[in-house]
């Protein structure tokens, strides 16, 4: 198991739900946080939260889907910790409908979060991972990444598509000890999700369970690979 205490974790969409409950849970390990987001007072509630337990958590607002953003981002990150080890690909936004008749507008910023995102931070961090032959890279897919759900539109192939991201960042930089594991949910219940008609609570993944995942994967030995994207869904169907 991978001691944390000296680690530098960056998580996308720390402000709230999935990303909150990682930045926590990997704060908890004893790594220092970078925690990102477009709401200002949401990601500096999280890096409250941090400190409060003893952590240490730098909060820094930036659109994932901007470049300028997500290299200031990557730039604060090195200024002040010197490294990334481990970057968490979490933020993302929804949003379906039929491909016939499918909102363009909608489509285009569903991809630039969710796909268009993850290339970024990836491709910024990997300079640094690569210099230092170490890294682990967390994308936070979902089940709609694997199945295909008629209506899913933009958010079933954007993360079809990060899922694929994924593997290609793998065999692509194996070579320098850096990692890629992604992660596709069932339903959670998040700030996104839980104002959904029939949808049963009691059923449903929580962002606790997503993190204690995260946390087990980045803390295997460094030749641990776990293969392809992992599935973690549900007993029971949460729709009623």
């Amino acid at each position: 198991m991978i001691s944390f205490n000296s680690k530098v974790c960056l998580v996308t969409g720390g402000g709230s739900g999935i990303g909150r409950g990682i930045a926590l849970a990997i704060s908890n390990l004893g790594a220092k946080l970078v925690v990102c987001g477009r709401r200002e007072g949401m990601i500096t509630e999280t890096a409250n939260q941090i400190r409060r337990s003893g952590g240490e958590c730098l909060p820094v607002r930036a659109d994932v889907s901007s470049l300028e953003d997500v290299q200031r981002l990557v730039e604060m990150t090195i200024d002040k910790y010197k490294k990334v080890d481990v970057l968490v690909n979490n933020a993302g936004i929804g949003g379906g409908g039929n491909i016939h008749n499918h909102d363009v507008a909608s489509w285009d910023q569903i991809m630039a979060v969710n796909l268009r995102g993850p290339f970024l931070l990836s491709r910024e961090v990997l300079k640094h991972m690569r210099a230092q032959r170490y890294g682990h890279i967390v994308n936070i897919s979902s089940e709609s990444g694997l199945e295909y759900y008629p209506g899913n539109g933009a958010y079933g192939v954007s993360k079809h598509a990060l899922n694929d991201l994924g593997e290609y960042i793998q065999r692509e930089n194996q070579e320098f000890n850096i990692r890629v594991d992604t992660i596709c949910p069932g339903m959670v219940v998040t700030e996104m999700s839980e104002n959904n008609p029939g949808l049963d609570h009691s059923k449903c993944l929580y962002p606790e369970d997503i993190a204690d995942l995260v946390v087990w994967l980045v803390t295997r030995r460094e030749n641990v690979k776990i293969g392809r994207p992992i599935l973690i869904q549900t007993m029971e169907n949460p729709w009623t």
